[in-house]
């Protein structure tokens, strides 16, 4: 099992910038890639960023240019950058851990953080 606790979200006006972090503990031994999702109200799930073990990442177009994630493989921490926000990036925040044990993958997610971009 991996425990995925997020923190940084709020509320920033457009333009601004926010960082989330989320800590993983647990079976983290085999975690292969770390991952920011989002869900808009009346929208589905969405890949914002990931990262895998060896540091690859992947950003979704809506993001590039403007959000970076990044890992700390010392404190198991995956942070996700945020700037120049727009108020369509506004939406629940959530980590996502991928392990595979083979022959099991396994998702694992965290709680979710709320970010509103507004004015």
């Amino acid at each position: 099992q991996v425990q995925l606790v997020e923190s940084g979200g709020g509320l920033v006006q457009p333009g601004g910038s926010l960082r989330l972090s989320c800590a993983a503990s647990g079976s983290i031994f085999s975690i292969n890639a770390m991952g920011w999702y989002r869900q808009a109200p009346g929208k589905q799930r969405e890949l914002v960023a990931a990262i895998t073990s060896g540091g690859s990442t992947n950003y979704a177009d809506s993001v590039k240019g403007r959000f970076t994630i990044s890992r700390d493989n010392a404190k198991n921490t995956v942070y996700l950058q945020m700037n120049s926000l727009k108020p369509e990036d506004t939406a629940v925040y959530y980590c996502n851990a991928y392990q595979l044990v083979a022959p099991y993958e396994y998702d694992y997610w965290g709680q979710g953080t709320q970010v509103t971009v507004s004015s």
